[in-house]
Parts: structure tokens; sequence; C-alpha cells
């Protein structure tokens, strides 16, 4: 009976797995919203009038207020200092309020001459295109701020037990509302009408803020039985509480920047080269057009499945500073390889983009359970948003570098036809390079603490 009185409820993998899904399902209503109107572009431009301007300032909200007013950062510091429960809340309400105003300029701001407070345009843009774009940077700050929180759920109830398997789960779960966006767009707009993919969405978050609200319950349970456990341990007190002083203690810590550059580096370099991948099939290889897409898209479907099932290797056997030098070694191979012009056979464009999509899923599932590892739970929100402030920084400016390199690719592609691949994947190895010696690094670093990055996760299984 004693025994059972000390039984937490993360301690019963069913209700653990339990939570995770109830806030998985948040997350993939979230990322659903987020892609569900990028394939509605031609059908905006044509009913509600937008322009292909229109539609990249609208697209541009999600990270306007993160980047520019530094809403993630201090989305984490409020994760920190006043709990998940109450982040997870206000990230969600966020989001449905969000997608709420974005549906609202979609229908009752639609056409070009619709106004609100009596103003036809605001800062060039018409009034409708604004006031998406506004409830679009709204939900992106819920979005966000939601991705961090999930991070430190999963941390606090999977702490000591199968921590990379539930963080490769809940991104795979996420992905699948991704894909689901991208899937059902399209029919649905042209079956109910343009909106109906938005108001879809919106449904979802609304079932996504029940279901943390239900969630919030069976967490206050576990900080009472938490509680009650120190108090028997006598540790009480013991527990870290955040202090505006640990993000300076973030900052000094060698592991946060070099998982923070291991991230910027490896995201500005995969998703890039999935934008001209299809292109890739197509002319160097000689892939049908019809299906250079279904093989460009095999690192994402690859990752989908193989990302729980390396973090639970990681769960079971550690490695996952090795498993990071892996993934980086196996990218660089494959970029090196895709800039050799004389490899032009298809049947190896397929077998790399699956050894892509192995490199694709071995990282993260390493890459996001080492913060857990790194910092304590009291930090984990400040530490996962900085991360992927950072991130963002490094993508945009990855992408101002490329500028200079496209306008070169195109004169080099004038000169010489069909091989502009070989000098765009020079650029994208040289990246790897960096890539791979940063995660030379980070082994080393990792040695020389006690963050132990390849000791077994599990510790009570």
């Amino acid at each position: 009976m004693t025994e059972q009185l000390k039984l937490k409820l993360n301690d019963s993998k069913a209700t653990r797995w339990g939570a995770l899904v109830i806030v998985a399902f948040t997350m993939m209503a979230a990322y659903y919203v987020n892609d569900v109107v990028a394939p509605l572009k031609t059908m905006l431009e044509s009913d509600l009038a937008w322009t292909s301007s229109d539609f990249g300032f609208f697209t541009g909200g999600y990270s306007f207020l993160n980047v520019f007013f530094l809403m993630l950062i201090w989305g984490g510091l409020i994760l920190d200092r006043f709990g998940i429960r109450f982040t997870g809340k206000l990230s969600t309400i966020l989001m449905v309020g969000g997608t709420a105003l974005e549906y609202y300029a979609m229908t009752g701001l639609a056409g070009p001459d619709a106004q609100i407070f009596g103003l036809n345009e605001i800062f060039g843009y018409k009034a409708g295109v604004f006031v998406a774009f506004a409830g679009y940077s709204i939900f992106g700050v819920g979005a966000e701020v939601a991705g961090i929180t999930v991070s430190k759920i999963i941390a606090k109830w999977f702490r000591g037990k199968e921590l990379a398997t539930a963080m490769g789960v809940q991104v795979a779960l996420a992905r699948i509302g991704s894909q689901a966006g991208y899937a059902v767009a399209i029919p649905l707009a042209r079956a109910f009408g343009i909106t109906t993919p938005v108001l879809v969405g919106l449904i979802l978050l609304l079932g996504g803020l029940v279901a943390f609200f239900i969630f919030s319950v069976m967490d206050k349970k576990l900080d009472k039985q938490m509680e009650a456990a120190a108090i028997a341990a006598g540790t009480e007190g013991e527990e870290e509480k955040f202090s505006f002083k640990d993000v300076k203690n973030i900052l000094v810590n060698p592991g946060f920047w070099l998982i923070a550059l291991l991230c910027v580096l490896f995201y500005s370099c995969v998703f890039p080269f999935q934008k001209f991948a299809s292109e890739l099939m197509i002319i160097k290889y000689g892939i049908n057009e019809n299906v250079a897409g279904t093989f460009a898209g095999l690192p994402a479907l690859g990752a989908l499945i193989l990302t729980p099932i390396f973090g639970g290797f990681i769960d079971k056997r550690g490695k996952s500073a090795s498993i990071m030098i892996l993934g980086a070694a196996m990218l660089i191979g494959v970029h090196f390889i895709y800039a050799i012009p004389a490899i032009n056979y298809w049947l190896v464009a397929i077998g790399l983009m699956i050894i892509l999509g192995i490199a694709f899923s071995l990282v993260p599932s390493a890459m996001w359970p080492a913060v857990a590892k790194i910092f304590p739970v009291s930090q984990l929100g400040t530490a996962y948003a900085l991360i992927f402030f950072i991130q963002n920084i490094g993508n945009d400016l990855i992408c101002c570098l490329g500028q200079p390199l496209q306008f070169f690719v195109i004169l080099v592609s004038m000169s010489l036809q069909n091989t502009f691949y070989f000098t765009s994947y020079r650029f994208f190895y040289i990246v790897f390079k960096y890539y791979d010696f940063v995660g030379l690094v980070f082994f080393y670093v990792d040695l020389q603490n006690t963050h132990f990055l390849d000791f077994i996760d599990i510790l009570f299984f």
C-alpha cells in the first residue's frame, strides 16, 4: 500500500503517454493551421482579390512579433516563471484568437472594398490582408510559445523515462498535422468555400484548448504528488526556482551555443535543399516531373516514421552526441555525392534521398532531448526559446547570404546550362563541413563536462 502511495501520475506508462497525446493534439492543430493557407494562394488571389505581394506580407506575419518584438523569448521567460499550465493555456488562447481574427479577415473583410475603422487600406495593404496578417502574427506567437511549453512538459513528465521517444512522437504527430493541412486545404476550399480550411483549424484549436485544460488538471495533481514525495524524502524546498539571472547562466553555457549553432546549420541547410530538390530530380537525374515531388518528399516521410524509433534507441542506449555526429556525417556524404556531375543515375538520387531522410531523423531525435539533459527544468523554457530565436535569426541570415550565391548560380547556369546544381551543392557542402565540425566539438565538450549526452536516458523504466 505504501509503495502504491509513492507512485506518481507520470510513473504510470499509460498516464504519461495519455498526457502526451493530449498536448500533442494541440500542436497537431497548430501545425495544421500554420500550413493550411499555403496551398490556397491561387484561390486567395482569384476569390479574395489578393496579390502575390499581399500573400507574401501575410505569410511574413508568423515570425513578425517573435523576431522583431522578441515575443518568443518573453514567452520562454513567462514559461519558466509562471509554469507550464499558465503558459500553455495562454499560448493556446493566443492561437485561437489569432486564427479567429484570420478567419474574420477572410470572411467579414473579404474583397478590395472592405473597411475596418473606416479605413480601406492600412500601411498600403487592404484592410482584410492587414487584419489577416495581424491574426497570423498573434497565432505565430502562440504557436511558438506552445511549442516550447510542450517540450518542457515532455521533459517534466518523461524525465528518467522515454524522453527522446516522447519528443520524437510529438514531432511526428505535429508533422501529421502539417501534412494534413497541405492535403485537405484545396479539396475543402473547393467543396465548401475558401475559408473552410481555416474554420476547421479554428475548431481544432478550440478542441486543443479544451485538451490543455484537461491536461492542466492532471499536471496539478502531479505537482501535488511531487510535493508530497519531496516532503517524505526531506527534500522540500530544494527544487530550483527560476530567476532572471538564469538567463546569464544559459548564455554562458557552451552546450547552449553548440546546440543553437547545430540547430541553425541543420535546419538552414535541409529546408532550403528541399525547396529545389524536385527540380534537381528532374534536371540532373531525368526523373519524371509527375513523381519528382514524391521522391523529394521522402526525407519528410522518413522523419515522420524514424524520429520516434531513433528516440527509443537513444532512451535505451544513449549515444546522443555520437548520433548527432553520425547524422552530420551522413548529410555531408549525401550532399557531396549530389554535387558530383558524373553521378546522375536516378536510382542513386532516390537512394540518397532515403539516406537523407535517415539523417534528417537522427539529428533532431538526439538534439532536442539533449537540451533537457544540459539544463534544469527551471531553465528549460528560456533555453528552448533562445535556441528557437537564434534559429530564426540564423535562417534569415543564411537566406540573405544565399542571395549573392543565387545570382552567381544563374550566371553559371547561363554558360553551363544544366550544371547549376553543382555550384549550388558546393555551397551546401561547405556549410555541412562546418556543421560536422561543430558536432565533433559538441562531442568533445560533452566528454569534458557532466552532461553525459552519450549516457542512457532511461533511469527508471
